[in-house]
């Protein structure tokens, strides 16, 4: 939580570009781990709810379709750039049925939002997952919280299932406002992602921006 609030922006995992992620930045007995008995443990992946609810950040795949988290500090530039570079989804289409679905139930967990859209029959799921991807990759949806099932003793298991929700839901409308124009925003953001990462090639920082 620390790290987002000084840096602003964090992958959860690789970047592309060396020690930009919060998987190189843990230390060894927080990765991934695999037992003996086929049993798994994953310190970070679990730590994915408790960072997006309590660390005032925005969580989603915000990076060229991998996620991470931005703090809110930064949000209402990410999402002011990214809103003009990836316009609003056009009436009648998939991604704005997705949206105004979301924006009616408040939030749901992906696979009800699924669901609730229509995207019940074969192969549907990894179509369905790419508007998704797009819809976060331009600042409309965003991650609230992780939901796990639970066993026959009431303990949660399994990978979990992303609460999905809209940023105005989650932060309020005022949170995803600025008072600068998509450009001078871009321009920050890039003097901003210069700054962090002075090692970062041109090609590695716009990727991310993008």
């Amino acid at each position: 939580m620390e790290v987002i609030g000084q840096m602003g922006f964090l992958p959860l995992l690789d970047s592309g570009i060396r020690g930009f992620s919060a998987e190189e930045m843990v230390d060894d007995d927080c990765r991934y781990v695999v037992y003996a008995d086929g049993g798994w443990d994953w310190p970070l992946w679990k730590w994915k709810g408790p960072v997006v609810t309590e660390g005032n950040c925005v969580y989603g795949k915000f990076f060229a379709g991998k996620a991470g988290f931005i703090s809110r500090e930064w949000w209402p530039d990410f999402c002011n750039y990214r809103r003009r570079s990836r316009p609003a989804p056009a009436e009648g289409s998939i991604e704005e049925a997705i949206l105004l679905t979301l924006q009616e139930h408040g939030s749901l967990i992906t696979r009800e939002l699924r669901a609730a859209c229509g995207f019940t029959g074969p192969k549907m799921r990894s179509r369905f997952d790419g508007y998704v991807t797009r819809l976060q990759m331009a600042c409309r949806i965003v991650t609230e919280d992780f939901v796990y099932p639970l066993d026959r003793h009431h303990r949660e298991y399994g990978w979990g299932w992303s609460l999905l929700t809209t940023p105005e839901q989650l932060l309020g409308r005022e949170a995803c406002r600025c008072e600068r124009t998509p450009e001078e925003s871009y321009r920050r953001l890039y003097a901003h992602f210069k700054t962090i990462l002075p090692a970062a090639s041109e090609k590695q920082i716009l990727r991310l921006l993008k």
